[in-house]
């Protein structure tokens, strides 16, 4: 099941059917299902609290995933900070709405086993969201 929750915030512009059937369509490409996900879609604010809280990070960022995958079935918690989902959009020159979809999948290719932080790490990262982003609006 994916849930949808918000934090401080209102909810995003998503249709969530389509969202959530875009998110299965993507674990399944790596032979994933989905189990419990949970968006919690919030301002820079909680994003910043849960960064110190939990990671002991001093900073904002974009989203924090939280992995509870077990197997093959996909679960976890995925906090995203519209705010800063705003501030890229504007800094990186695209729409809201294609860099929410891009952290919104960021996340679940996270728990798809695909990390971004080591040694050619974020290459493989971009190009899986890119494909990702192609698989969007499939049937």
């Amino acid at each position: 099941m994916i849930s949808y929750n918000t934090v401080n915030v209102n909810m995003p512009p998503i249709k969530r059917r389509n969202n959530s059937a875009w998110v299965r369509r993507v674990a399944a490409t790596y032979g994933k299902e989905v189990g419990e996900i949970a968006y919690i879609f919030c301002d820079d604010e909680k994003i910043l609290e849960v960064n110190q809280q939990y990671l002991n990070h001093d900073y904002y960022t974009d989203i924090i995933t939280f992995d509870y995958t077990e197997g093959n079935v996909l679960s976890g918690d995925l906090f995203i900070s519209l705010d800063t989902v705003r501030t890229n959009a504007e800094q990186r020159q695209i729409s809201y709405r294609e860099e929410l979809d891009r952290v919104i999948i960021h996340g679940i290719l996270h728990l798809c086993g695909i990390n971004d932080k080591g040694p050619g790490e974020r290459q493989l990262m971009e190009a899986a969201e890119n494909k990702a982003l192609n698989l969007r609006d499939k049937a």
